[in-house]
């Protein structure tokens, strides 16, 4: 599959994680008397990945996240030169995604980008009140842990077919375990999509949330080509394969 097409599916496929994802939090967490809150939010945000691994994943490898594809050419499953294209489609989705967001919650009388925009944060900006250290800890972790689940669910010794449900309740559950810590990025360009559009605060500590997942995404990659691989070589899956997960 050409490059440029790639990039494309990547480009949609994280204008949904984000719109699904963030307006999920924004239009939906807190309705009043009838809010999904933190589980419904997290749940979206793994419905995201899920839906779109299917619809995208044979075209690009559906990695919708800058911290995935650096973690997955760590783990020699995706291609170096392909990493900075990928990065780009990515932000520009999750940009993308925000500002059409932002139209839409700007309708309602009353708001104010005052509530965070989904936005992830530290210290006084943390859901919680928990620290910048805290939350680097807590992102790269989780990170790692995602990475893992998407190498191991996409290995080739697996049954076919079934990552997409593996990442999306993977990611569902790391949304569980830390809405209230960050917010829960794992994914840089997701940070800096509603980063963008709030300012202030939001932009001055995106910076811990394209540092901590792409650590984390290393980490990650570089365990499971480590100790759970059985590719003694430098495999590169291509995104025409016809396993949709070869390449997540």
């Amino acid at each position: 599959m050409p490059l440029g097409k790639r990039c494309i599916a990547e480009f949609f496929g994280t204008f949904w994680l984000v719109f699904g994802g963030c307006g999920s939090a924004v239009l939906a967490a807190a309705f009043p008397s009838l809010g999904i809150g933190f589980a419904g939010v997290a749940l979206a945000f793994g419905l995201t990945v899920l839906t779109m691994a299917y619809t995208l994943g044979h075209i690009s490898g559906g990695h919708f996240n800058p911290a995935v594809t650096l973690g997955l050419c760590a783990g020699k499953r995706f291609p170096a030169k392909d990493v900075i294209p990928y990065w780009v489609a990515q932000v520009i989705g999750a940009v993308a995604a925000a500002g059409v967001l932002y139209v839409i919650a700007s309708g309602k009388a009353g708001f104010s980008l005052e509530g965070g925009f989904a936005s992830n944060g530290y210290g006084l900006h943390s859901p919680g009140g928990y620290s910048m250290m805290a939350c680097m800890v807590i992102e790269i972790v989780l990170t790692a842990f995602f990475l893992l689940i998407i190498m191991g669910s996409t290995d080739k010794r697996v049954p076919n077919g079934f990552a997409p449900i593996a990442i999306g309740l993977g990611l569902t559950l790391i949304h569980l375990i830390s809405i209230p810590v960050t917010n829960t990025s794992v994914n840089p360009a997701r940070s800096l999509g509603p980063a963008v559009f709030v300012g202030g605060w939001a932009l001055q500590q995106v910076w811990l949330f394209w540092v901590a997942p792409l650590i984390g995404g290393l980490v990650g990659g570089f365990i499971y080509e480590l100790l759970f691989s059985e590719y003694k070589e430098t495999p590169v899956f291509s995104a025409t394969e016809q396993d949709v997960a070869n390449v997540r």
